[in-house]
């Protein structure tokens, strides 16, 4: 019988998170069929024997290729046409979650849908965001004024569905059709920043992002852990993006905010910004998986 999607979920690490995950899909589901695919970026927990004992889907075991080049190799594994559903290991989707992103994924000009994310305390988080640019690289999120802030913040415009710049991608619903006109993620990211591409450039190319909040989704964010590395490479990623899609001078003005604005974080303790100033400043300290090690700006 033929599916009416395929899951990509990328595994790295997750045994403690990946069974709760499978354990929400048929409830979340109601009544549509899925073609599973657990995608293994070379775990050392067990978690591809974990998964592949369990059941209930298909197992590809990989070397940690990235975040982006996992769901591309899970999308090669699929059969069809059908719309990609990509989940991080760490979220629950709640009951009759998939139905209401399908139909937002039908709606004119939709290309890919995001759910309402939850904490696991219930609060809603906030995912929806602004495209990057200059202003809202200066660290002013706190002003919550739209020029200066890449979150989308408020209750309000939670509350109904909405297109919007870029969402998180702990959840993300994809029709085949926009999959294959961006010719899939970018796998150069390695890990951040893919999902905030993947968007702009569908929009690029006229595919919208539909918020839907009727479909709901618990993310245990963090459950993989953060690291100097990790840091670094989600903030030199931001700059590679802006550099992508914009001209020399504004991307060394975004280079420049960049570094100001981890300044005023290692200011205020956090160490981790450390590690990131000195990736930006010196192209030798950047996570070698990104391949930009060869010139101050990194593309």
């Amino acid at each position: 019988m033929t599916a009416d999607l395929d899951i990509i979920i990328v595994t790295y690490n997750s045994i403690h998170v990946i069974g709760d995950l499978l354990d929400s899909l048929p409830a979340a589901l109601t009544g549509l069929t899925a073609d599973v695919i657990v995608v293994d970026n070379g775990s050392s927990d067990g978690t591809a024997t974990f998964t592949e004992q369990r059941g209930g889907c298909r197992v590809v075991r990989s070397a940690n290729v990235g975040y982006a080049a996992g769901i591309n190799l899970g999308v090669s594994r699929t059969s069809g046409g059908n719309p990609v559903l990509v989940l991080n290991p760490d979220v629950r989707l709640h009951e009759g979650s998939v139905p209401p992103l399908l139909a937002a994924l039908g709606e004119p000009g939709v290309g890919i849908a995001a759910p309402q994310i939850r904490t696991p305390a219930g609060r809603l988080d906030l995912t929806l965001r602004r495209e990057p640019t200059m202003f809202r690289a200066m660290g002013l999120n706190w002003t919550k004024l739209s020029p200066f802030s890449e979150y989308v913040t408020g209750a309000p415009a939670y509350s109904r569905a909405r297109v919007v710049d870029w969402a998180v991608g702990a959840a993300l619903l994809m029709s085949r059709e926009c999959y294959q006109a961006l010719g899939g993620w970018d796998e150069s990211f390695f890990l951040y920043s893919e999902e905030t591409d993947l968007c702009l450039r569908a929009r690029d190319m006229g595919f919208l992002t539909r918020y839907e909040p009727r479909a709901v989704v618990t993310h245990f964010a963090g459950s993989s852990g953060r690291n100097d590395w990790t840091h670094a490479m989600q903030i030199v990623n931001r700059v590679r993006l802006h550099r992508r899609r914009h001209g020399i001078l504004a991307s060394w003005c975004y280079f420049g905010l960049a570094i100001m604005s981890e300044l005023s974080w290692v200011a205020r303790g956090q160490s981790q910004s450390k590690a990131a100033v000195a990736a930006l400043l010196k192209p030798s300290r950047r996570p070698a998986e990104l391949g930009c090690s060869d010139r101050l700006m990194p593309r």
